[in-house]
């Protein structure tokens, strides 16, 4: 038996029609609808029919258990807020472009995150550490349905982690802004009140990331299935394949290529779809 989740409130008599022919009849949950299903569901067709209907449609992995879930571990850049600090950071000194352009191509897993980050901060030599502030206080913004989950999520009593190959500056003021339970980045190295172009110790990239989940998971005596990771871009996939449910938001396509499921109309409140 599969279980789809259909991410939205309303379905109208057709698409009700649509689901019950191919799938079953859906039955409404508070947020959401959900169909139990013994039938094969193809994956192309049901991808199709999201386009279509404008819905995010998903189907949970078998042996996740939303009832057992425990932590969620998300990326920052992107996924939890609407930009990529870097390159906000970057437009401070008119490199903008430039940055946004190394940053893109690390998403999308062409180039190795770590070289890409080293070759990005070292274009910010020289400024001023009232920059991050201002990105801060000025351009930070939280992606929709934030604050709606991470509420959803402390009412169910569920970790939540934040994890970044950005930087600490960002991901230590929105965990004490939000009440996060947990935070790791990248420091940045600064000198005299400047940025040295440098990072301060060893890179978040790819595998500590995953490091970071597992290292939680030890933590909080549970164990990886009953993790949910949420990210967009190629730095993310391998914490997310550690995870007992991954979930690629507005994400690359490589990211929606490998993650077990995908939010690409509804904002980050619909996390909590997968675990009503």
């Amino acid at each position: 038996m599969s279980t789809i989740i259909i991410h939205t409130q309303t379905l109208n008599f057709e698409q009700i029609k649509s689901f019950e022919s191919l799938y079953g009849k859906p039955y409404q949950q508070a947020q959401h609808y959900k169909i139990e299903t013994d039938k094969p569901i193809n994956s192309v067709e049901l991808a199709n029919l999201s386009n279509v209907l404008n819905l995010d449609l998903n189907v949970l992995p078998s042996g996740f258990n939303p009832a057992e879930v425990k932590l969620v571990i998300s990326d920052m850049d992107s996924t939890l807020i609407a930009i990529e600090c870097i390159d906000e950071i970057a437009d401070m000194m008119d490199l903008k472009p430039q940055v946004s352009e190394i940053t893109e191509a690390a998403m999308r897993g062409e180039l190795n995150f770590e070289e890409s980050l080293t070759q990005r901060v070292s274009l910010l030599k020289g400024l001023d550490i009232q920059a991050l502030q201002n990105v801060y206080d000025e351009r930070l913004t939280l992606n929709p349905g934030a604050e709606k989950c991470l509420a959803g999520l402390k009412q169910k009593n569920i970790k939540f982690a934040l994890v970044s190959g950005g930087f600490d500056f960002f991901t230590d003021r929105l965990k004490q802004a939000l009440n996060l339970d947990f935070a790791r980045a990248n420091k940045l190295k600064i000198a005299q009140d400047q940025l040295t172009g440098q990072i301060d110790g060893s890179i978040v990239g790819a595998q500590a990331k995953a490091d970071f989940l597992n290292e939680l998971c030890e933590q909080l005596e549970i164990k990886p299935n009953q993790v949910i990771a949420v990210g967009d871009g190629a730095n993310d996939l391998l914490m997310m394949s550690q995870a007992g449910l991954s979930i690629a938001y507005h994400a690359k396509p490589k990211v929606q290529q490998q993650a077990s499921c995908a939010l690409n109309h509804r904002g980050l409140d619909a996390i909590l779809d997968f675990i009503a």
